[in-house]
């Protein structure tokens, strides 16, 4: 099981970086290289503990969904999101948000499993745990981007 871990230093107060990571509005802007938006569930605004949000996106010039449920939610400090339905067989992404002097400490932590037993092992190797990696990176630098920005 790949378990990605990225830590980001974000210059701004630890609760304006949780809700920016929880904010669905947000997330459809700081992944719209893959043309990311919510289609179901919820659609807008701040996810909460029991929430559900379906995803649709193309990655690998195929369009997707996954739908994932909020588990956990200890504010402004954690929050877990899992897959319900998509194309891993499983993860688990856990949001880690802890205050440091003049900024926040954000840490993503995404554990999966790929779908297809062995050939998924490989196509993990071969190129998508550096695909997720890329993506996560990707995503908390916006975001760190829009906190340090804000009025």
């Amino acid at each position: 099981m790949p378990v990605i871990e990225h830590q980001q230093l974000i210059n701004a107060p630890v609760e304006v970086c949780f809700d920016l990571a929880r904010n669905v509005d947000i997330h459809t802007q700081t992944t719209s290289k893959t043309k990311e938006r919510a289609v179901s569930g919820v659609t807008e605004g701040l996810l909460e503990q029991g929430d559900t949000v379906t995803w649709e996106a193309i990655h690998f010039g195929i369009k997707q969904r996954l739908t994932a449920k909020v588990t956990l939610m200890e504010k402004p400090h954690r929050f877990v999101d899992v897959m319900v339905k998509g194309a891993f067989h499983s993860f688990v992404h856990t949001h880690q948000f802890i205050e440091e002097a003049g900024g926040t400490i954000m840490i993503d932590t995404f554990q999966y499993n790929s779908p297809f037993g062995l050939i998924g092992v490989v196509v993990d190797k071969l190129f998508l745990e550096n695909y997720m990696r890329a993506f996560i990176v990707y995503r908390a630098k916006a975001l760190k981007k829009i906190a340090e920005n804000m009025d």
